[in-house]
Formats: structure tokens, sequence, C-alpha cells
């Protein structure tokens, strides 16, 4: 199996020059924790609730004045569309990621495959539980 077959497709996206706020605000309409940063359409970054919370509200930065690009995370693991499952799971243990951000040729993104996504397929279940024991204590 491929990942574009798994991946959720419908990636909720942030430009780098919007406000913490307008992030917070879209993860919470979306009820999701993190949102793939773009600058032009191309993949610049990832920004989390917890980057929100650790980078910027714990020192007392404005939300309405933060842009997005000063506190997300721009050390990305991606991977390719066609990359094989057993691919991502090895990409996710070793880089000791929860989830990873599809992208095409140009770095456009498009989808997420999480961990979550690897247990839903039974010849998959017990890796992904592997992979996530592996997380939990590193």
């Amino acid at each position: 199996m491929r990942i574009f077959e798994l991946m959720t497709k419908n990636v909720e996206t942030i430009e780098a020059d919007e406000s913490l706020r307008v992030a917070a605000l879209r993860m919470r309409t979306c009820n999701i924790g993190s949102l793939p940063v773009t600058d032009g359409g191309q993949l610049v970054g990832m920004l989390t609730d917890r980057d929100i919370t650790v980078r910027s509200t714990a020192l007392g930065q404005d939300p309405n004045e933060t842009r997005v690009r000063e506190v997300m995370t721009t050390a990305l693991i991606t991977c390719e569309p066609d990359a094989t499952l057993s691919t991502a799971e090895q990409l996710m243990e070793d880089k000791m990621v929860r989830r990873l951000v599809v992208v095409d040729e140009a770095r456009r993104p498009l989808g997420i495959l999480s961990l979550d996504d690897l247990a839903t397929v039974p010849a998959e279940l017990m890796r992904a539980g592997a992979v996530l024991e592996h997380l939990r204590h590193a």
C-alpha cells in the first residue's frame, strides 16, 4: 500500500505570515493540533498547539502580533505520496514523529499521514503499535 492511499487529503494549512491568533482559531474550528505552514504554497514549517503555548504564550507574546513563522518548527520530516507505508513507519520511528507531511516534488503539501492512520490498516496494526511504543519511551 502507498501513502497516498491512506493519507488525510484535505489538509488545512496556514501561511507563515498569519498571526498566531488566526492559527489558533483555525485549529479550534477544525479540531486539530497542528498545521503545515506554507509560504507561497510551499511547505516551510509545522505549527502545533504546543508551539503556540511553549514558544509564544509562555513568553507573554501577543497572539495578534506574533507571526506563525516566529514560532513554527522548521525541521520537517516529509514523504512522497508514492512511498510505501513501511517507509513511512520507518521514518516515524527513526525521526520520532507521529505524523508526516506528504509533499509533491515542489514541496506543496498534499496530505498528512499520522500514526493513527497506520493503525487503521490491519496488516500494519502491530507495526504502528511498535512505533508508538518506541516514541513513548524515547
